[in-house]
Protein backbone atom coordinates (compact mmCIF):
# COMPACT_ATOMS: atom_id res chain seq x y z
CA UNK A 1 0.00 0.00 0.00
CA UNK A 2 2.62 2.47 1.03
CA UNK A 3 4.71 1.40 -2.60
CA UNK A 4 1.36 2.14 -4.33
CA UNK A 5 1.06 5.90 -2.75
CA UNK A 6 4.70 6.80 -3.23
CA UNK A 7 4.66 5.39 -6.96
CA UNK A 8 1.02 7.43 -7.49
CA UNK A 9 2.58 10.53 -5.74
CA UNK A 10 6.19 9.96 -7.80
CA UNK A 11 3.91 9.64 -11.08
CA UNK A 12 1.69 12.57 -10.38
CA UNK A 13 4.96 14.81 -9.53
CA UNK A 14 6.67 13.88 -13.12
CA UNK A 15 3.18 14.50 -15.24
CA UNK A 16 3.07 18.01 -13.29
CA UNK A 17 7.01 18.41 -14.44
CA UNK A 18 6.58 17.37 -17.74
CA UNK A 19 3.39 19.64 -17.97
CA UNK A 20 5.35 22.54 -16.70
CA UNK A 21 8.64 21.68 -19.08
CA UNK A 22 5.90 21.30 -22.23
CA UNK A 23 4.56 24.54 -21.00
CA UNK A 24 7.67 26.48 -21.03
CA UNK A 25 8.61 25.00 -23.98
CA UNK A 26 5.42 27.14 -25.27
CA UNK A 27 6.26 30.21 -23.82
CA UNK A 28 9.94 30.05 -25.60
CA UNK A 29 8.56 29.27 -28.85
CA UNK A 30 5.39 31.74 -28.51
CA UNK A 31 8.69 34.06 -27.90
CA UNK A 32 10.65 33.35 -30.72
CA UNK A 33 7.82 33.92 -33.07
CA UNK A 34 7.46 37.27 -31.47
CA UNK A 35 3.82 38.91 -30.96
CA UNK A 36 2.33 41.49 -28.26
CA UNK A 37 4.54 41.30 -25.40
CA UNK A 38 7.96 40.90 -27.55
CA UNK A 39 10.72 43.95 -27.10
CA UNK A 40 11.52 46.05 -29.51
CA UNK A 41 14.75 48.16 -29.82
CA UNK A 42 14.41 51.50 -31.08
CA UNK A 43 17.76 53.44 -31.71
CA UNK A 44 17.43 57.16 -32.73
CA UNK A 45 20.74 59.52 -33.74
CA UNK A 46 20.28 62.24 -30.97
CA UNK A 47 17.79 64.76 -28.45
CA UNK A 48 19.37 67.95 -30.17
CA UNK A 49 17.18 67.61 -33.04
CA UNK A 50 13.52 68.58 -32.13
CA UNK A 51 11.72 65.91 -34.77
CA UNK A 52 14.31 63.01 -33.42
CA UNK A 53 12.60 63.45 -29.85
CA UNK A 54 9.24 63.57 -31.79
CA UNK A 55 9.73 60.46 -33.72
CA UNK A 56 11.16 58.39 -30.67
CA UNK A 57 7.99 59.52 -28.90
CA UNK A 58 5.85 58.62 -32.04
CA UNK A 59 7.60 54.92 -32.28
CA UNK A 60 7.26 54.37 -28.89
CA UNK A 61 3.58 55.29 -28.42
CA UNK A 62 2.62 53.25 -31.79
CA UNK A 63 4.30 50.12 -30.78
CA UNK A 64 3.12 50.31 -27.28
CA UNK A 65 -0.17 50.72 -28.86
CA UNK A 66 0.36 47.36 -30.57
CA UNK A 67 1.48 45.69 -27.01
CA UNK A 68 4.93 45.78 -27.52
CA UNK A 69 7.44 46.72 -25.27
CA UNK A 70 9.92 49.12 -26.41
CA UNK A 71 13.46 50.18 -25.30
CA UNK A 72 14.00 53.60 -26.97
CA UNK A 73 17.71 54.86 -27.23
CA UNK A 74 18.79 58.27 -27.80
CA UNK A 75 23.16 58.47 -28.97
CA UNK A 76 23.65 62.50 -28.61
CA UNK A 77 25.46 61.89 -32.07
CA UNK A 78 28.06 59.46 -31.19
CA UNK A 79 28.79 56.45 -33.05
CA UNK A 80 30.10 54.23 -30.30
CA UNK A 81 27.62 55.17 -27.98
CA UNK A 82 24.70 54.12 -30.75
CA UNK A 83 26.35 50.47 -31.52
CA UNK A 84 26.75 49.85 -27.47
CA UNK A 85 22.52 50.47 -27.52
CA UNK A 86 21.94 48.38 -30.32
CA UNK A 87 24.31 45.09 -28.62
CA UNK A 88 22.34 45.94 -25.09
CA UNK A 89 19.02 45.70 -26.79
CA UNK A 90 20.32 41.99 -28.77
CA UNK A 91 21.55 40.60 -25.22
CA UNK A 92 17.98 41.64 -23.62
CA UNK A 93 16.39 39.78 -26.40
CA UNK A 94 14.52 42.20 -28.57
CA UNK A 95 13.12 41.11 -31.33
CA UNK A 96 13.02 43.83 -33.51
CA UNK A 97 15.34 46.50 -34.15
CA UNK A 98 14.55 50.05 -35.68
CA UNK A 99 17.56 51.87 -36.41
CA UNK A 100 17.90 55.03 -37.53
CA UNK A 101 21.21 56.07 -37.74
CA UNK A 102 24.05 58.47 -37.24
CA UNK A 103 26.79 57.07 -39.68
CA UNK A 104 24.97 54.49 -42.15
CA UNK A 105 27.95 52.60 -42.54
CA UNK A 106 29.10 51.83 -38.69
CA UNK A 107 26.88 49.91 -37.93
CA UNK A 108 27.42 46.53 -40.33
CA UNK A 109 29.24 44.93 -36.67
CA UNK A 110 26.05 45.29 -34.73
CA UNK A 111 23.97 44.02 -38.10
CA UNK A 112 25.19 41.23 -38.49
CA UNK A 113 24.78 40.05 -34.87
CA UNK A 114 21.45 40.95 -35.17
CA UNK A 115 21.30 39.02 -38.36
CA UNK A 116 23.26 35.77 -35.90
CA UNK A 117 20.26 36.23 -33.67
CA UNK A 118 17.70 36.07 -36.33
CA UNK A 119 16.49 39.55 -35.61
CA UNK A 120 15.44 41.44 -38.49
CA UNK A 121 16.12 45.27 -39.00
CA UNK A 122 14.04 48.34 -40.08
CA UNK A 123 16.14 51.33 -41.31
CA UNK A 124 14.20 54.55 -40.37
CA UNK A 125 14.51 57.54 -42.74
CA UNK A 126 18.10 57.18 -43.03
CA UNK A 127 19.22 54.22 -45.05
CA UNK A 128 21.66 51.48 -43.30
CA UNK A 129 24.65 50.80 -45.69
CA UNK A 130 26.94 47.98 -46.73
CA UNK A 131 25.20 45.04 -45.21
CA UNK A 132 23.16 42.71 -46.27
CA UNK A 133 21.29 42.47 -42.93
CA UNK A 134 18.69 45.27 -43.50
CA UNK A 135 15.46 43.49 -43.76
CA UNK A 136 12.99 47.09 -44.76
CA UNK A 137 13.38 50.48 -44.96
CA UNK A 138 11.11 52.99 -43.75
CA UNK A 139 10.89 56.65 -44.77
CA UNK A 140 9.84 59.34 -47.18
CA UNK A 141 10.62 60.32 -50.86
CA UNK A 142 14.10 61.70 -50.28
CA UNK A 143 14.71 62.61 -54.25
CA UNK A 144 11.42 64.59 -54.29
CA UNK A 145 12.65 66.85 -50.66
CA UNK A 146 15.02 67.63 -52.72
CA UNK A 147 12.96 68.82 -55.45
CA UNK A 148 10.63 70.49 -53.88
CA UNK A 149 13.20 72.33 -52.23
CA UNK A 150 14.71 74.22 -55.28
CA UNK A 151 11.25 74.01 -56.52
CA UNK A 152 10.75 75.75 -53.37
CA UNK A 153 13.58 78.26 -53.90
CA UNK A 154 12.62 78.94 -57.51
CA UNK A 155 9.02 79.97 -56.47
CA UNK A 156 10.74 82.31 -53.66
CA UNK A 157 12.61 83.82 -55.95
CA UNK A 158 9.45 84.36 -58.68
CA UNK A 159 11.26 82.13 -61.20
CA UNK A 160 8.81 80.11 -61.14
CA UNK A 161 4.87 80.26 -59.96
CA UNK A 162 3.36 78.45 -57.39
CA UNK A 163 1.77 76.32 -60.18
CA UNK A 164 4.98 75.58 -61.97
CA UNK A 165 4.48 78.27 -65.30
CA UNK A 166 7.59 80.07 -65.48
CA UNK A 167 7.71 83.42 -63.47
CA UNK A 168 8.45 87.44 -64.15
CA UNK A 169 11.88 87.28 -62.57
CA UNK A 170 14.70 86.22 -65.13
CA UNK A 171 17.87 86.90 -62.79
CA UNK A 172 20.38 86.48 -62.83
CA UNK A 173 20.41 85.77 -59.17
CA UNK A 174 23.25 85.02 -56.50
CA UNK A 175 22.32 81.56 -54.51
CA UNK A 176 24.51 79.62 -52.50
CA UNK A 177 23.79 75.98 -51.87
CA UNK A 178 24.07 73.71 -48.34
CA UNK A 179 24.22 69.84 -47.97
CA UNK A 180 23.05 67.59 -45.66
CA UNK A 181 25.79 65.55 -42.97
CA UNK A 182 28.59 63.56 -45.27
CA UNK A 183 27.56 60.22 -43.02
CA UNK A 184 23.93 60.26 -43.87
CA UNK A 185 22.35 58.57 -47.08
CA UNK A 186 19.36 60.91 -47.32
CA UNK A 187 21.93 64.02 -48.18
CA UNK A 188 23.01 62.83 -51.31
CA UNK A 189 19.17 61.73 -51.95
CA UNK A 190 18.17 65.84 -51.42
CA UNK A 191 21.01 67.05 -52.92
CA UNK A 192 20.73 65.45 -56.31
CA UNK A 193 16.92 65.46 -55.80
CA UNK A 194 17.55 69.74 -56.10
CA UNK A 195 20.11 69.65 -58.26
CA UNK A 196 18.03 67.83 -61.38
CA UNK A 197 15.64 70.96 -60.78
CA UNK A 198 18.23 73.76 -60.47
CA UNK A 199 21.24 72.28 -63.24
CA UNK A 200 19.00 74.09 -66.07
CA UNK A 201 18.68 77.77 -64.61
CA UNK A 202 22.61 77.14 -63.37
CA UNK A 203 23.45 76.46 -66.82
CA UNK A 204 21.87 79.25 -68.69
CA UNK A 205 22.65 81.66 -66.18
CA UNK A 206 19.45 82.43 -64.00
CA UNK A 207 21.22 81.35 -61.36
CA UNK A 208 25.00 82.11 -60.42
CA UNK A 209 26.38 80.54 -57.37
CA UNK A 210 29.05 83.42 -56.53
CA UNK A 211 31.73 81.36 -54.31
CA UNK A 212 31.62 78.59 -56.73
CA UNK A 213 31.20 75.86 -54.00
CA UNK A 214 29.14 73.53 -55.39
CA UNK A 215 30.59 69.96 -54.88
CA UNK A 216 28.99 67.78 -52.26
CA UNK A 217 31.99 67.82 -50.02
CA UNK A 218 32.57 71.69 -49.77
CA UNK A 219 29.36 72.29 -49.11
CA UNK A 220 28.33 69.29 -46.73
CA UNK A 221 27.61 70.01 -43.32
CA UNK A 222 29.25 67.04 -40.84
CA UNK A 223 26.34 66.10 -38.41
CA UNK A 224 23.48 68.69 -39.57
CA UNK A 225 25.05 71.24 -36.98
CA UNK A 226 24.00 74.83 -37.27
CA UNK A 227 26.76 76.50 -35.53
CA UNK A 228 29.06 75.03 -38.64
CA UNK A 229 26.50 75.91 -41.03
CA UNK A 230 26.10 79.54 -39.44
CA UNK A 231 30.18 79.67 -39.85
CA UNK A 232 30.30 78.35 -43.23
CA UNK A 233 27.28 81.21 -44.01
CA UNK A 234 29.50 83.77 -41.92
CA UNK A 235 32.80 82.52 -44.14
CA UNK A 236 30.70 82.95 -47.71
CA UNK A 237 30.05 86.60 -47.31
CA UNK A 238 32.99 87.39 -45.99
CA UNK A 239 34.76 86.06 -48.56
CA UNK A 240 32.50 86.56 -51.43
CA UNK A 241 30.13 89.10 -51.42
CA UNK A 242 30.88 92.64 -50.67
CA UNK A 243 28.55 95.22 -52.26
CA UNK A 244 26.91 91.98 -53.64
CA UNK A 245 23.70 90.26 -52.46
CA UNK A 246 22.76 86.94 -51.57
CA UNK A 247 19.35 86.46 -53.34
CA UNK A 248 19.11 82.94 -52.86
CA UNK A 249 20.12 80.14 -50.38
CA UNK A 250 19.19 76.45 -50.41
CA UNK A 251 19.58 74.58 -47.30
CA UNK A 252 18.53 70.67 -46.73
CA UNK A 253 17.08 71.26 -42.64
CA UNK A 254 15.53 73.56 -40.90
CA UNK A 255 18.68 73.14 -38.26
CA UNK A 256 21.01 74.84 -41.06
CA UNK A 257 18.31 77.18 -42.13
CA UNK A 258 18.21 79.02 -38.60
CA UNK A 259 21.96 79.26 -38.44
CA UNK A 260 22.22 80.54 -41.90
CA UNK A 261 19.46 82.96 -41.41
CA UNK A 262 21.81 83.73 -38.10
CA UNK A 263 24.76 85.12 -40.27
CA UNK A 264 22.40 86.69 -42.63
CA UNK A 265 21.04 88.90 -39.58
CA UNK A 266 24.81 89.62 -38.90
CA UNK A 267 25.85 90.80 -41.81
CA UNK A 268 22.77 93.68 -42.24
CA UNK A 269 20.20 91.03 -43.67
CA UNK A 270 16.63 91.35 -43.00
CA UNK A 271 16.15 94.79 -42.74
CA UNK A 272 13.49 97.27 -44.94
CA UNK A 273 16.62 98.05 -47.74
CA UNK A 274 18.23 94.29 -47.54
CA UNK A 275 15.35 92.15 -46.96
CA UNK A 276 16.59 88.02 -46.48
CA UNK A 277 17.39 85.96 -49.04
CA UNK A 278 15.09 82.97 -50.32
CA UNK A 279 16.10 80.36 -47.71
CA UNK A 280 14.74 77.04 -48.12
CA UNK A 281 14.57 74.16 -44.89
CA UNK A 282 12.96 70.71 -43.93
CA UNK A 283 11.25 69.06 -41.30
CA UNK A 284 8.78 71.83 -40.12
CA UNK A 285 10.60 72.40 -37.26
CA UNK A 286 8.56 75.30 -34.32
CA UNK A 287 11.39 77.57 -34.62
CA UNK A 288 11.59 77.46 -38.14
CA UNK A 289 7.77 77.79 -38.90
CA UNK A 290 7.66 80.66 -36.77
CA UNK A 291 10.71 82.13 -39.02
CA UNK A 292 8.32 81.36 -41.95
CA UNK A 293 5.24 83.43 -40.65
CA UNK A 294 7.86 86.47 -39.13
CA UNK A 295 8.89 86.20 -42.95
CA UNK A 296 12.11 85.03 -42.46
CA UNK A 297 13.18 82.08 -43.57
CA UNK A 298 11.05 81.22 -46.91
CA UNK A 299 9.95 77.48 -46.44
CA UNK A 300 10.57 73.87 -45.15
CA UNK A 301 9.89 70.51 -46.17
CA UNK A 302 6.94 69.40 -44.07
CA UNK A 303 7.17 65.22 -43.38
CA UNK A 304 4.64 63.78 -41.18
CA UNK A 305 6.54 61.50 -38.92
CA UNK A 306 3.45 60.76 -36.86
CA UNK A 307 2.55 59.03 -40.32
CA UNK A 308 6.31 57.55 -40.56
CA UNK A 309 5.98 56.24 -37.27
CA UNK A 310 3.07 53.94 -38.04
CA UNK A 311 4.54 52.49 -41.09
CA UNK A 312 7.74 51.26 -39.20
CA UNK A 313 5.31 50.41 -36.16
CA UNK A 314 3.24 48.15 -38.79
CA UNK A 315 6.75 46.93 -40.11
CA UNK A 316 7.79 45.69 -36.90
CA UNK A 317 4.42 43.80 -35.73
CA UNK A 318 3.94 42.62 -39.30
CA UNK A 319 7.78 41.14 -38.71
CA UNK A 320 6.59 39.65 -35.37
CA UNK A 321 3.37 38.86 -36.27
CA UNK A 322 4.47 36.10 -38.57
CA UNK A 323 3.03 38.51 -41.66
CA UNK A 324 4.68 40.65 -44.27
CA UNK A 325 5.28 44.05 -44.28
CA UNK A 326 3.71 46.54 -46.70
CA UNK A 327 6.23 48.06 -48.94
CA UNK A 328 5.69 50.42 -51.67
CA UNK A 329 8.77 50.76 -53.82
CA UNK A 330 11.60 47.93 -54.24
CA UNK A 331 14.07 49.54 -56.90
CA UNK A 332 15.37 52.65 -55.62
CA UNK A 333 17.09 52.13 -51.87
CA UNK A 334 20.62 50.05 -53.03
CA UNK A 335 22.78 49.85 -50.19
CA UNK A 336 25.46 48.69 -51.80
CA UNK A 337 24.93 45.31 -50.56
CA UNK A 338 20.93 44.78 -51.59
CA UNK A 339 18.30 46.72 -52.71
CA UNK A 340 16.25 47.40 -49.84
CA UNK A 341 12.17 47.64 -49.25
CA UNK A 342 11.06 50.38 -48.70
CA UNK A 343 7.80 52.05 -47.96
CA UNK A 344 7.93 55.50 -49.00
CA UNK A 345 6.08 58.89 -47.98
CA UNK A 346 5.34 61.91 -49.92
CA UNK A 347 6.67 65.32 -48.69
CA UNK A 348 4.95 68.41 -48.76
CA UNK A 349 6.55 71.99 -49.42
CA UNK A 350 5.24 74.18 -46.86
CA UNK A 351 5.52 78.35 -46.82
CA UNK A 352 3.32 81.41 -45.29
CA UNK A 353 0.39 80.61 -47.40
CA UNK A 354 -0.19 77.24 -46.62
CA UNK A 355 0.99 76.29 -43.07
CA UNK A 356 -2.20 76.86 -41.43
CA UNK A 357 -3.36 74.38 -43.68
CA UNK A 358 -0.71 71.84 -43.15
CA UNK A 359 0.51 72.38 -39.95
CA UNK A 360 -3.09 73.56 -38.17
CA UNK A 361 -5.62 72.02 -39.57
CA UNK A 362 -4.33 68.54 -39.38
CA UNK A 363 -3.18 68.82 -35.76
CA UNK A 364 0.77 68.47 -36.34
CA UNK A 365 0.86 71.65 -34.20
CA UNK A 366 -1.25 73.85 -32.09
CA UNK A 367 -1.99 77.90 -32.70
CA UNK A 368 -0.62 78.76 -29.55
CA UNK A 369 2.62 76.45 -30.20
CA UNK A 370 3.46 78.78 -33.49
CA UNK A 371 2.77 82.49 -31.36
Amino acid sequence: MRFSRLAAVLTAGLALSLAACGSSEKTADQQEKGGPGSLVGVTMPTRASERWIHDGDNLKKELEGKGYKVDLQYAENDIPTQANQIENQITKGAQVLIIASIDGKALTSQLQLAADHKIPVISYDRLLLNSPNVDYYASFDNFKVGVQQATSLLTGLKILNPDGSPGTAKGPFNIELFAGSPDDNNSTYFLDGSMSVLKKYLDDGTLVVKSGQKDFKTIAILRWDPATAQRRMEDLLTSTYGAAKVDGVLSPYDGLSIGILSALRSAGYGTAGQPYPIVTGQDAEVASVKSIIAGEQYSTIHKDIRKLAKVAANMADALLTGKKPEVNNTKDYDNHEKVVPAYLLQPVIVNKSNYKKELIDTGYYTEDQLR
